[in-house]
């Protein structure tokens, strides 16, 4: 069932959704070799518990930290670790914040330090993909709408696209109807509405778009060890058009 929320709902989301971006942008200052997964969970733990919110996702599932820290061919829900990050890494730094009830989620890729000509055309090419397939999500548009402007776009740059984890709705609860592939073809799937809030967060490969699960049950990576990259934001469908809730300005 698709919950559609009221303009004073969105308005709670929205509030998440800058405390979250916040967080994000403090974040990226602390990017550098030698920084390790671990203290970046540490940070966004502390950071958000400062401004009276929760990271929805720890203890969702079992899941046990704060943020996912997906590195290089991570596709997504890797765990922070001890280990410093190096010159030229990817790192996907994912996470879902609760403020009074209310969620946004966002992930966003950052290079560490001097990047490859390779990682910086992935940061910027899955980076513009999301931001094709918001474009397409106003009212009255398919939800293929969204998926075909990524997928095309990402394709057309010569990616691929990550099949197996996709965008959802989000609201109260971190995973809601409906959902949002990032691959498919314009004009299928159901109509967008006024009211709607989603996740646009496509996931997009150098090597082939498929991925496989780590016996921890969470860390997802690529399987022919190809580089990955992610960005995401949690969007509003609105008569004026797509709101970003989590924008960092």
């Amino acid at each position: 069932m698709i919950i559609i929320k009221k303009p004073e709902e969105i308005a709670k989301m929205r509030e998440a959704g800058k405390l979250l971006a916040a967080c994000h942008k403090e974040i990226a200052k602390r990017i550098v070799p030698g920084v390790t997964t671990w203290e970046l969970d540490e940070f966004a733990d502390a950071f958000v518990r400062a401004h009276g919110a929760t990271h929805e996702q720890k203890g969702y599932h079992g899941y046990p930290y704060s943020i996912c820290a997906s590195v290089n061919d991570v596709v997504c829900h890797g765990f922070p670790k001890k280990i410093p990050l190096q010159e030229g890494d990817i790192v996907t730094i994912d996470m879902v914040v609760n403020l009074n009830g209310w969620l946004a989620d966002s992930a966003w890729s950052y290079g560490v330090g001097k990047l490859s000509p390779e990682v910086a055309n992935l940061l910027k090419t899955t980076e513009e993909s999301m931001y094709k397939g918001i474009a397409q999500a106003v009212v009255g548009n398919r939800m293929g709408d969204i998926s075909h402007a990524i997928q095309s776009y990402a394709e057309g740059k010569g990616y691929s696209v990550v099949r197996q984890f996709i965008g959802h709705g989000i609201g109260q609860e971190m995973h809601e109807d409906p959902e949002v592939p990032h691959y498919g073809p314009a004009g299928r799937g159901l109509r967008l509405k006024e009211g709607m809030v989603i996740t646009v967060e496509p996931m997009i490969n150098t090597g082939h778009w498929e991925a496989y699960v780590e016996e921890d049950g969470w860390t997802a990576r690529t399987r022919d060890g190809g580089l990955s990259a992610q960005y995401e934001h949690t969007i509003a469908i609105t008569k004026d058009g797509p709101l970003i809730l989590t924008l960092q300005d």
